[in-house]
């Protein structure tokens, strides 16, 4: 899920890399609702093996009430911290990439 910011405006969505995909949508990269919202707060995340289970999880949430998505981010991320960050530490589970050039 992406954020404006903590309680803002929210965006759900899936992708098969998720570092790229919001890395595009911090640099707006992608005409859109992220951009047009300024969605670039990465606050929730889950990961599947496979595209199928990904994308009925998509949907079911996208169908949760705003009060059950915020109740689901603040559970794991109680101060909407952005997420993206974290992903590239050396224990994040992204550690063995290297975060996208910045757009120029």
């Amino acid at each position: 899920m992406m954020a404006s910011g903590q309680h803002g405006t929210l965006y759900i969505g899936v992708t098969s890399d998720l570092p790229r995909r919001v890395h595009q949508h911090r640099e707006g990269l992608i005409d859109g609702f992220t951009k047009c919202h300024g969605l670039k707060r990465l606050v929730w995340y889950e990961r599947y093996d496979s595209i199928v289970p990904a994308i009925a999880r998509e949907k079911a949430l996208k169908k949760y009430k705003r009060e059950w998505k915020i109740n689901l981010i603040e559970a794991q991320n109680p101060k909407w911290a952005d997420l993206y960050p974290a992903f590239f530490k050396v224990d994040g589970p992204f550690s063995h990439l290297q975060p996208p050039e910045p757009h120029k």
